[in-house]
């Protein structure tokens, strides 16, 4: 009897893993500056987990600290964990968990402290190469497991691979392209461990035709890839396969994503310290897409008292955002089946239709004019910076 109860142990504890696993997927990338068109890098978190409740919430300066802008799961009501986010000099940060670099026994109660790390960041790093530091200096364990992407305003890039002890560095001006693509293993880690394989194909797919043309924008990030339902495996978007229900698995949008979000940088220059405060928290703008991402529309966030949408704080019951809430709604029409597994079931016909109203259709048309709109007047005070 005792081997059967192991037996059994061994696979609930296998089946928690990967349900933990698949509750904290993401999917990121880091553009450099010369593949967009306007000279600006990008860095993008497609946000999974099942903490489904979101904010973006601006937090001031104090003791000597950098103000910065972020955004927070609902029910943090300290803000104490910056999922991905920008400070007033112009570094961002944001990260995908691993699963295949942790080398050591700290319990599990001791890790899962990514966000209070990017916290910390935001509000005292300028550069990458702070961040670097950062993280050579940090008590050992760290209690992380992670890919942290970093940003800033000279136009350096990297993605951390990070554990409890150490970290491997992956420079952007050093990757094929100047873009780089992570999900839920690190590149430098234990081979065929870890998850998001199929999710990372999806990505590389859908962006190579922008990378070629250096035309990645933050809609490409925002409108394409987190609202695709290509499935490298199949070598099929399955949003065109002519199925009313499609299997909700290894796409980048999936039923537990809760935000797709793109900060876009300044375009470089040589030294940080060069450009003012109010010039960097004019011209960074965090895109953001709160919610399930096919469902969500999306709207500009500054790094300023006033940057952030009021339907995208915390203002709702439960500290939820108001636009988080309405999202949500979305999401449940689309994955409308109620008993069984029906959560794993995309109706595609509430996304896509021969009308036109699928909510990826109305959606996409509603945030290309947000785009426009917000680009021309952040581009009008561009040449101010000197005044």
């Amino acid at each position: 009897m005792k081997g059967i109860y192991y037996k059994v142990l061994a696979v609930v504890v296998i089946f928690a893993l990967s349900v933990s696993a698949d509750a904290r997927a993401c999917t990121a990338a880091i553009i450099g500056a010369d593949a967009t068109p306007n000279g600006r890098p990008l860095l993008w978190k497609h946000r999974d987990t099942s903490t489904i409740d979101n904010k973006v919430e601006y937090i001031a300066t104090k003791d000597g600290e950098y103000s910065y802008v972020a955004l927070f799961n609902a029910d943090d009501r300290k803000c104490e964990q910056a999922w991905i986010g920008m400070n007033e000099v112009g570094f961002a940060v944001m990260n995908t968990a691993s699963y295949n670099i942790k080398d050591d026994n700290v319990p599990q109660k001791k890790m899962d402290r990514e966000g209070y790390l990017m916290t910390i960041a935001l509000k005292s790093c300028r550069t990458v190469d702070d961040f670097a530091q950062l993280l050579s200096t940090l008590p050992r364990p760290m209690g992380v497991e992670a890919n942290f992407g970093v940003i800033d305003v000279e136009g350096n890039g990297a993605f951390f691979e990070t554990n409890n002890d150490s970290y491997v560095r992956y420079n952007l001006d050093e990757a094929p392209g100047h873009v780089l693509i992570r999900t839920n293993y690190s590149h430098s880690g234990r081979e065929n461990e870890g998850y998001g394989f199929v999710r990372e194909a999806n990505a590389e797919h859908l962006l190579q035709p922008y990378i070629v043309t250096r035309s990645v924008t933050a809609e490409v990030l925002t409108e394409v890839v987190s609202r695709s339902f290509y499935h490298d495996l199949k070598k099929k978007d399955m949003s065109l396969s002519g199925d009313k229900w499609v299997i909700d698995q290894d796409f980048i949008p999936r039923y537990k994503s809760t935000a797709s979000v793109v900060i876009e940088g300044v375009v470089p220059v040589a030294d940080a310290t060069e450009l003012p405060t109010d010039y960097i928290t004019e011209q960074y703008i965090m895109w953001t897409g709160i919610g399930y991402p096919p469902c969500s529309e999306i709207l500009p966030v500054w790094c300023a008292e006033g940057g952030v949408p009021e339907c995208l704080r915390g203002v709702g019951v439960n500290g939820h955002s108001p636009l988080g809430d309405e999202v949500k709604a979305r999401r449940n029409d689309v994955f409308s089946l109620k008993k069984g597994n029906g959560n794993k079931y995309i109706d595609m016909t509430k996304l896509f239709n021969a009308d036109g109203t699928g909510y990826v259709q109305r959606l996409t048309i509603l945030n290309r004019q947000t785009y426009e709109k917000t680009r021309r007047l952040r581009d009008s005070k561009t040449l101010n910076v000197n005044e």
